[in-house]
């Protein structure tokens, strides 16, 4: 998917995401931390990839994100709804409200809300549980490369002794480098679940994936630690 890769370097952002780039509110573009990194060394304090000077308080952030909702950015309402459902940027927790979110920006075809939906509805977290309806939005999620989807299908192939198919999907997402993937397939390995020669391509595949996201510029952002602190 388009949002797995840095706008800027157009290198695939480390997984998990959340841990190697930031989502800018002014523009809903997931930047690296490498490219943060680089611009602000080059004195650019501002958003990274659309120059909009970054909002001094959550008052500011949250006024961004619904400016954004009103446009009907896909990426904007699926963030709304985090914030209702963490009760972050001084909104009061409203998990409905980011279940309604979260089915619009579905609709509009955000892959993180649908794996979202998905979870809530395969555990039955605030709306009735629906295991067979989780498992459909988790592959419709996974069928446009959402790696946690497919992993999360992977690991109820497993828990249902479909192995064969467990190692199909859990393969897929380790060789995106998606870690917990690749140690499902290990363990899967050393209990006679799964070949050594599978084990060794998730292996490749993982290792692969790593080399491939890797620059200078993440490698120091890395040193430096948490990308607000560059």
């Amino acid at each position: 998917p388009e949002g797995d890769f840095c706008p800027i370097c157009t290198l695939p952002i480390p997984l998990p995401m959340g841990e190697h780039s930031g989502t800018n509110v002014c523009c809903m573009k997931r930047v690296c931390d490498g490219c943060i990194l680089a611009a602000k060394k080059r004195g650019m304090f501002e958003c990274p990839f659309c120059r909009t000077p970054m909002p001094d308080n959550d008052a500011d952030e949250l006024a961004m994100i619904k400016a954004r909702v009103k446009k009907k950015d896909p990426e904007a309402i699926y963030n709304l709804g985090r914030q209702y459902w963490n009760g972050m940027l001084g909104l009061q927790k409203d998990t409905r409200m980011a279940v309604k979110l979260w089915e619009e920006a579905a609709e509009f075809g955000t892959i993180d809300a649908l794996f979202n939906l998905g979870l809530m509805y395969f555990e039955g977290m605030e709306v009735q549980q629906d295991k067979e309806k989780g498992i459909q939005l988790w592959k419709k999620a996974a069928m446009q490369g959402h790696v946690e989807s497919r992993h999360s299908l992977g690991a109820n192939e497993v828990n249902n002794a479909n192995y064969d198919r467990a190692v199909k999907h859990l393969l897929i997402s380790a060789n995106i480098g998606y870690e917990n993937s690749l140690t499902v397939i290990k363990l899967m390995f050393t209990r006679g679940l799964a070949t050594k020669e599978q084990y060794c391509e998730a292996l490749k595949g993982y290792q692969n994936a790593l080399e491939e996201s890797k620059s200078h510029d993440r490698d120091e952002a890395k040193r430096h630690g948490n990308w607000e602190n560059f």
